[in-house]
């Protein structure tokens, strides 16, 4: 499979991850609306995936992926299959004590993750029994990423992308069963989180043995890579983590404004990760283990060619993503959100706050780009040192901006921490490594910022136009709505990238042909 095949396959994936996320996120504010329960049950939501994104998912693929493949590389595959056993030994005996020991002492973590709940002891004990039910889950889907890292290494990407639809499918049958049962919707919820986790494990052992794949169970010891892989994880932590770092400080702060403000900044973000999940999470899956691969037989041509796709791939999506969600936030939250115990007021409050949130799109997708950079010549102190001084950013603007604009200012603050990243990782990793992008992508680059400004006064224009549409409350005509706005917008935007030569589908057609990922 070629780079080109393997970001469409994960993005197509995502897609249907998030598709299945809508679903189910819509169904978890008609249950829940924005209230005291829904708050708490994000907030369960929220730590084991902190966790997950600083020791799991992030650092852990940022560290290990390289590793595995020099080992593959110098030693063959019963060495790499090996490092791969006792990575994950090594982690599961750290995983399982933490996890027990937070679960202990959960009441007091609580204190310190929604200090602002403590004024509210029906929703402290909400959040303090649903993020003891949820926080397996962090052990469990550390497995699903170890098992994901081995098989990205091997250029199989789909089992991994893949793994994402099984926890909303778990989720949406869970709050499906909450009408035929008894059950308290938000502890339905949280077993549910952690049953997904099981289920995604399941799915991925699965899937290795299909690729003859195996990760034996080994008695841990610390062997050179393994050192070197926990001596990457560290770091590797809070710089693949930062924007998980930023959403624990965003919750923590939330906590603090009134009932329903941690709500209207989960809700905002799910959507915002739509475009973050279909393209981010495919150039940060496939973009490091071919860097890896390119870093240590030395061809830095080809690495600045996989650099630049990269580039070009963030910016030709999110840019409109970008202007789409920040022009038609409202049609969208109320459209997606506004049944049952969401009400009008909760749409104004979400839309605004995804307003502000979209602004740093892409700058996240092109963190994952410039990051990967880094990790793949085995470099996880940089990022960690610059996330740092992001999430710095992030406190000093949520300190500045949420006596004025509460929990908009709060996403606000978010945004411009995510572009400090960016800029900076940009900044340095040109320093060390010259021009990054090639002829082609520094002769596309303002051809792509004309045609997002060209989509955004269409995307102005069309929002004006229906705005009606939306006043009666009715969803068969918002969905209407919506769809003239988002089509009419995607339409104007594929017109003007492909008369303009910013991209043409051709191009992305031929390359997907080709069979061998370099």
């Amino acid at each position: 499979m070629n780079f080109a095949r393997s970001l469409f396959t994960v993005s197509g994936l995502t897609v249907l991850s998030r598709v299945a996320g809508f679903v189910r996120d819509t169904l978890t504010a008609t249950f829940l609306g924005a209230g005291p329960v829904a708050d708490a049950f994000f907030v369960a939501q929220r730590l084991p995936n902190l966790f997950r994104s600083l020791f799991a998912e992030g650092a852990f693929s940022a560290a290990f992926v390289p590793l595995y493949t020099s080992e593959k590389h110098s030693h063959g595959h019963d060495a790499a299959q090996n490092f791969a056993g006792q990575a994950l030994m090594l982690l599961l005996s750290v995983l399982i004590p933490f996890s027990a020991l937070i679960m202990m002492f959960m009441p007091q973590v609580m204190l310190i993750l929604a200090p602002g709940f403590e004024h509210s002891p029906g929703k402290y004990q909400f959040a303090v029994d649903f993020s003891t039910i949820t926080f397996p889950y962090l052990a469990l889907i550390s497995v699903t990423a170890l098992q994901t890292s081995v098989l990205n290494a091997h250029g199989r990407f789909g089992p991994g992308a893949a793994a994402p639809i099984a926890f909303n499918l778990v989720l949406i049958a869970a709050l499906f069963a909450t009408r035929f049962t008894n059950f308290h919707v938000g502890y339905m919820l949280s077993w549910a989180v952690t049953v997904s986790g099981v289920v995604q494990m399941l799915w991925l052992y699965i899937s290795c043995r299909r690729a003859g794949v195996s990760i034996p169970l080994v008695w841990p010891h610390l062997g050179h890579a393994s050192k070197l892989l926990f001596r990457r994880i560290g770091p590797g932590a809070v710089g693949a983590g930062a924007v998980q770092i930023n959403l624990l400080v965003s919750t923590i702060l939330a906590s603090t404004l009134p009932t329903g403000a941690v709500s209207y900044l989960f809700y905002a973000d799910r959507v915002n990760q739509l475009p973050l999940g279909i393209v981010g999470v495919a150039v940060a899956t496939t973009l490091l283990p071919v860097l890896s691969r390119h870093v240590e037989a030395n061809k830095e041509d080809k690495v600045r060619h996989y650099t630049s796709r990269a580039i070009e791939f963030c910016l030709v999506l999110g840019l409109p993503a970008a202007i789409g969600l920040v022009i038609a936030a409202q049609p969208i939250i109320q459209t997606l959100f506004e049944h049952g115990a969401f009400s009008h007021d909760d749409t104004l409050a979400t839309s605004a706050t995804l307003a502000a949130y979209s602004l740093g799109i892409p700058a996240f997708l092109l963190v994952k780009v410039f990051a990967s950079g880094f990790f793949a010549r085995g470099d996880t102190v940089t990022p960690v040192k610059i996330a740092v001084t992001a999430m710095v950013v992030n406190v000093v603007f949520c300190l500045l901006l949420i006596g004025p604009f509460k929990h908009t200012g709060i996403a606000f603050a978010n945004s411009i921490a995510v572009w400090a990243n960016a800029l900076l990782l940009f900044a340095l990793l040109k320093k060390r490594r010259g021009i990054l992008g090639d002829a082609k992508l520094l002769h596309r680059m303002p051809r792509l910022i004309g045609s997002a400004a060209g989509m955004a006064a269409v995307t102005w224009a069309l929002t004006r136009f229906t705005s009606g549409w939306f006043e009666a409350r009715q969803l068969a005509q918002e969905a209407i709505g919506l769809t003239i706005v988002i089509g009419g917008s995607a339409l104007v935007y594929g017109l003007l990238v492909h008369f303009t030569g910013a991209f043409r589908l051709h191009e992305a057609l031929v390359i997907m042909k080709r069979k061998p990922l370099e």
